[in-house]
């Protein structure tokens, strides 16, 4: 990452994430044309409709062949866009991506992300563009996480208010007494961000879900008697070391399945004929069925088990 943080962050299984930070627009090569911008990335088949994706993103025409130094500040954003929704992430991280867009680029925007086939994770205080995109609201206040099941709707039904503005200004009438009487360098520990998440379906989580692995630290007598913190820690280093041995053994599978599948592709006539081949490839494809039900089994009982832990804490 890109801050010092404490604790561990672990990606699960086949995760590969593409972050749009708020200065992305920042990043790109000012010496290129936008056509050459997205081709240098873009890889197979979809380099083919290239135009085409540019068009849906508003470059037509002779649009295409700008120099990105001569772009607006709301077309470089969209650039960053179309080069990230390129790339072959099944996570996007995306902090505050309607900074510079017009109304009809949010929706522009909107679209490509609800078609999106992977999870995203965004920081914005745009209610407009959140609606209908995000299933799930985490709501960072007072150095707390809590999780809203739902829309943006819900979360603002649930907080009794109409809009993210008034979530700031109560906050901020919340907690002015306690900041009056903090040093400067203090103040934005306080301040609320509202994070929103939106997940595909379950056959999809194993390759579109950041898992996040809490170490968990000794903690006084007080809080938690000697035993029961050696179990708390024992069941979740058995539970990691479950997680990670079914990715393993995911992963091989996975090679030999592909393997198999390079064989079959090449019309090998020794190959198509052989009646065992067939036999252990379908083999091998209902062990990978198995084991990553298994591995979605371990991974929810982790997820559980931390999350239990972390109330646990909270209460201690």
């Amino acid at each position: 990452g890109q801050l010092e943080h404490d604790g561990i962050l672990k990606r699960g299984h086949n995760v590969n994430i593409g972050y749009f930070a708020q200065n992305q627009d920042e990043l790109l090569n000012d010496e290129m044309t936008v056509f050459e911008t997205v081709d240098y990335i873009a890889r197979g088949d979809i380099r083919t409709r290239l135009r085409d994706i540019l068009g849906a993103f508003l470059f037509g025409g002779d649009d295409i062949d700008k120099k990105v130094k001569v772009l607006s500040g709301g077309e470089r954003s969209r650039l960053a866009i179309v080069q990230l929704l390129l790339e072959p992430f099944n996570l996007l991280l995306l902090d505050e991506p309607t900074n510079h867009l017009d109304i009809r680029s949010k929706e522009i925007l909107k679209k490509a992300l609800v078609k999106f086939d992977g999870t995203l994770i965004v920081v914005s205080h745009d209610r407009d563009f959140l609606d209908g995109l995000v299933t799930k609201v985490f709501e960072f206040r007072n150095r707390k996480i809590r999780t809203y099941l739902g829309g943006i709707s819900d979360f603002l039904a649930s907080r009794k208010i109409e809009s993210l503005k008034e979530l700031e200004k109560k906050e901020t009438k919340e907690t002015r007494p306690a900041r009056e009487a903090k040093p400067v360098s203090e103040k934005k520990e306080n301040k609320e961000i509202s994070y929103t998440a939106k997940t595909k379906e379950k056959k999809q989580s194993r390759t579109s879900e950041a898992v996040v692995a809490v170490t968990i630290e000794s903690k006084p007598d007080s809080k938690m008697k000697y035993l029961e913190k050696k179990e708390t820690e024992r069941v979740y280093r058995r539970l990691v070391k479950q997680v990670e041995e079914s990715e393993a053994s995911i992963t091989e599978l996975e090679k030999e399945i592909a393997v198999m599948d390079s064989k079959l592709a090449s019309g090998d006539a020794a190959v198509v004929n052989d009646t065992n081949f067939y036999s252990v490839y379908e083999e091998r494809k209902q062990k990978l069925d198995a084991m990553l039900m298994q591995w979605e089994k371990v991974h929810t009982e982790l997820e559980e088990f931390t999350s239990d832990y972390m109330k646990q804490d909270d209460h201690s």
